[in-house]
């Protein structure tokens, strides 16, 4: 049968091109039942209770379980079909049914726990020994110490939270796909750049349609909030944009009411809590730390706290700075919720003498990929070229990385832009793991980077902006955490087992390098002539580089602040809902007050469907980590008067946290490279927050 299902071919990458939605069940059927087989032996009572024969034989039965069905999931996100969706619906219990039952294996768990006991527990790599550690972990935190009569309602509430957590990914996508906005009047697109308009009038055409059509994908949107001097078109545009997949949203975004996600919440949040209960936690908060740096969730609220208060004063002036722009120079006197963006542009133009289009221009796909590339081949000693594989769409390229002696590293695919059947925003995700084979030979990691960003029109480049540019950077240094790796143990090479509020700290890493000139000036080519990015524009950039960075943290804390209260103190079966809890936090965090129709938490992604239920908060910890960090390059080019892409400290940086990934604890990594524990110093620096 593997001749005939590409889903079952493992001997190198993905057949994309092959793969179709009638191949999903009949691999699944076979992976099913040889991983099931292998369960069994290893948990069997006369079974040796050693690495090779209970972990490692664990390991092999499962990894082709998890890469087939880790390419079904990633075509589920980037190339959706009803044929696919409904073949990944169909089998998505059955994975979370099986991987459920692997965790509530008391004999497994048995075996596992007489190893760590064992006299040959002390021979054991720190790598294997991390592994035993986080998988004794995942056992209780899967419900294997529950009695027996608990662990079926426990297996269904993890089956009912993988659907749950699918539908409301699908409904996002089917509200923002479902949504057009059809300008036939030319007037009303002043303030556009043509790049924006050409993108529209194309967008229209392949609808069959005249004039400029606009939707909610995020190349299309957010033009229309920076640059449209037409308020009715920035209010018909963000009234749809927040409101979608609820019930408001049938009103203003063409939605339906089966996309509405608000029931979706209050039962995942009750499950959650039930899930937490049985486990002996007092809420859900408590269930996801088990797994991260952060001790409680009163530290985290504490880490908010603080940062909120620090940053208020910042954010204060912020709001006092565009409401008084908005009303003097705007004819603005109250600024509505769809003026925030196009005041700010406005504003940063005036103040700074740039817009956000003029410094697009600057960055053509190809000269950023170049000055991309050139960054981590000087830091990190590497060669990064094109290569060739099978992809899901002809618009995804394809690269390799190879050391300084032209060995293979790793590969990567790169899906740069939105359409149709893609999921929104920007990640990184695990194609196959860096692993030591049974024959002993190295399987070589791969990545998806996955973006959304403009596609081009017509015969000119894709450009980005510089906020595109910085995206790019941030998954590309998820990416390298994941390639770059030197364990050979994928339960914890590359971002395998590290702590998901560090996960962050490479990727966040990499887009400090955004803000140098060296960088910048050799990655920039203008559209039009071709000229490197002026010095002039840059330092106008750099000048600006804080604009509202007070106001945006606050959004970042009230985003935090409602993820941790949803998980720790709100009552899905009580009298608040769930808007006006995000309404009642914003109110106490933010200072720009929240549209009375925003539904925001119906279309939150992160922490409904994709891994970060009480744990948003991990992207400001991780950015302490990652500001610190990048702090060792700063300081060693003031040192030696030199430019940040210094060789020598990012050698130390790649041994010290990309290559370690998960084997050992990530303060351990981070105190390797660093030599000390970290401090918010040079966050707070990085922000203009440190006066």
């Amino acid at each position: 049968m593997q001749a005939h299902n590409p889903l079952l071919d493992f001997s190198d990458l993905p057949r994309f091109t092959q793969i179709r939605a009638e191949h999903v069940t009949p691999a699944l059927d076979e992976l099913l039942a040889s991983a099931m087989v292998a369960i069994e032996r290893a948990s069997a009572a006369d079974t040796p209770v050693d690495w090779h024969h209970v972990v490692d034989a664990v390991e092999y039965a499962t990894e082709p379980l998890s890469r087939a069905w880790g390419v079904i999931s990633h075509l589920n996100a980037v190339a959706d079909t009803p044929e696919l969706r409904a073949a990944h619906s169909a089998n998505l219990s059955r994975i979370t049914e099986f991987w459920t039952n692997v965790g509530q294996n008391l004999a497994l768990y048995e075996k596992y726990k007489a190893l760590a006991a064992s006299t040959d527990y002390a021979d054991l790599s720190a790598a294997r020994k991390k592994i035993l550690a986080n998988a004794l972990r995942e056992f209780k935190l899967a419900g294997a110490e529950l009695d027996a009569a608990s662990k079926p309602r426990f297996a269904v509430l993890q089956e009912r939270l993988a659907s749950l957590s699918k539908a409301f990914s699908d409904h996002v996508l089917d509200a923002t796909n479902a949504y057009s906005y059809v300008v036939t009047n030319e007037a009303e697109l002043a303030g556009l750049p043509a790049d924006v308009r050409a993108s529209a009038q194309q967008i229209a055409s392949q609808n069959g349609q005249s004039g400029w059509a606009f939707n909610l994908h995020f190349p299309s949107y957010f033009p229309i909030m920076q640059y449209a001097q037409s308020r009715a078109l920035r209010e018909a545009l963000y009234r749809a944009y927040h409101s979608r997949a609820s019930a408001a949203g049938v009103q203003y975004s063409q939605g339906k009411l089966e996309w509405e996600n608000n029931e979706n919440m209050l039962e995942q949040l009750s499950l959650r809590a039930e899930e937490a209960k049985m486990l002996g936690y007092a809420n859900f908060a408590e269930v996801s730390l088990a797994t991260k740096m952060a001790e409680s969730p009163a530290q985290v609220k504490q880490f908010l706290e603080d940062l909120a208060q620090r940053a208020r004063p910042y954010a204060e002036k912020d709001w006092q700075q565009l409401q008084a722009f908005a009303a003097q120079e705007l004819n603005l006197p109250e600024l509505a919720p769809w003026d925030i963006t196009f005041a700010s542009e406005k504003l940063r133009e005036q103040r700074y003498a740039f817009s956000e289009h003029e410094v697009k221009q600057y960055f053509p796909e190809n000269a950023v990929l170049a000055g991309l590339f050139k960054v981590a081949e000087t830091l990190f000693n590497l060669t990064l070229r094109a290569d060739h594989a099978p992809t899901w769409h002809p618009d995804v390229r394809f690269f390799r990385i190879e050391n300084a002696s032209g060995q293979l590293l790793a590969h990567f695919y790169l899906d740069l832009y939105a359409r149709e059947g893609k999921r929104g925003g920007a990640w990184m995700d695990d194609a196959r793991s860096r692993c030591r084979q049974r024959d002993g030979a190295i399987q070589t990691p791969a990545a998806y980077l996955v973006c959304n960003f403009s596609a081009p029109v017509g015969a000119k480049p894709a450009c980005f902006t510089h906020d595109e540019v910085m995206t790019l950077f941030h998954e590309f240094g998820h990416g390298l955490h994941h390639m770059l790796t030197r364990i050979d143990e994928r339960a914890v090479s590359g971002i395998n087992g590290v702590e998901w509020d560090a996960v962050e700290l490479p990727s966040q890493f990499m887009e400090n390098f955004c803000w140098e000139w060296e960088v910048l000036h050799a990655m920039s080519a203008h559209i039009d002539t071709g000229e490197p990015l002026p010095r002039a524009l840059f330092d106008k950039m750099l000048a600006a580089k804080n604009f509202q960075s007070g106001l945006g943290t606050l959004r970042q804390i009230v985003l935090s602040m409602f993820d941790l209260h949803l998980h720790t103190e709100f009552d899905p079966s009580g009298a608040v809902r769930i808007d006006e809890l995000a309404r009642t936090l914003n109110d106490k965090y933010h200072l720009i007050p929240q549209a009375a129709f925003s539904r925001w938490p119906n279309t939150f992604t992160h922490i409904f469907a994709g891994g970060y239920a009480a744990g948003y908060y991990s992207y400001k910890w991780a950015e302490v980590l990652s500001a610190d960090a990048y702090a060792a390059f700063e300081e060693a080019a003031q040192a030696q008067n030199g430019n940040v892409l210094d060789p020598i400290i990012g050698a130390r940086y790649r041994t010290e946290i990309l290559e370690a990934g998960g084997s050992r604890p990530a303060m351990a990594s981070f105190k390797a490279f660093r030599g000390r524990e970290p401090t918010i110093d040079a966050l707070l620096r990085h922000h203009g927050m440190n006066a």
